[in-house]
């Protein structure tokens, strides 16, 4: 039930979000149910108390038994500075495997349609290294722009996530 539950929420943040993904207080509102939603994955309670809460009581994520394998990213925010719109700019966040089982990346989203994450998806061995792309797009995106990028692996927590952020100028008219 309450992966049913996760999975509405994440269909509908991403319905949102493709439809407008410019708007900075929707970005605000989006940024607050991720946060909602990791709660929800990691202590398996709600931020808040819901009006009509389920009869069954939601159970935490629980931490596998035996080796697991930990990500650990060599930083978890870039920042673009100041860039043109529609530029597309590009960052690799490098990692490496530092639990003691293989790293399975089954998915890697992003905040918006803009921004897109490619993962490895053959398992990355203990102790090796990879790297996620993440390509941002600025077309329709003056101002601040911060996106999250949601990595789930076999890891413990599930979620871990990566940070962009980029100063857009608007686009000058030409003359």
């Amino acid at each position: 039930m309450k992966r049913h539950t996760i999975n509405i929420l994440l269909v509908a943040i991403l319905g949102v979000v493709a439809l407008s993904c410019g708007n900075k207080e929707l970005e605000s509102r989006i940024a607050k149910l991720e946060g909602k939603i990791a709660e929800l994955e990691s202590k398996g309670s709600p931020a808040r108390p819901a009006a009509n809460p389920a009869p069954e009581a939601a159970e935490p994520e629980v931490k596998p038994e035996g080796p697991l394998p930990a990500i650990e990213f060599a930083e978890e925010d870039h920042d673009f500075g100041t860039i043109k719109e529609g530029e597309i700019v590009e960052h690799m966040f490098k990692f490496k495997n530092t639990g003691d089982a293989p790293l399975i990346i089954s998915s890697a989203t992003a905040s918006c349609g803009c921004t897109v994450p490619v993962w490895p998806k053959e398992p990355i061995a203990v102790g090796e290294e990879a790297e996620i792309q993440v390509r941002f797009n600025s077309k329709g995106k003056p101002g601040i722009q911060n996106k999250t990028v949601t990595i789930t692996a076999n890891t413990y927590p599930k979620i871990n996530r990566v940070k962009i952020k980029a100063n857009v100028t608007k686009e000058a008219n030409p003359s």
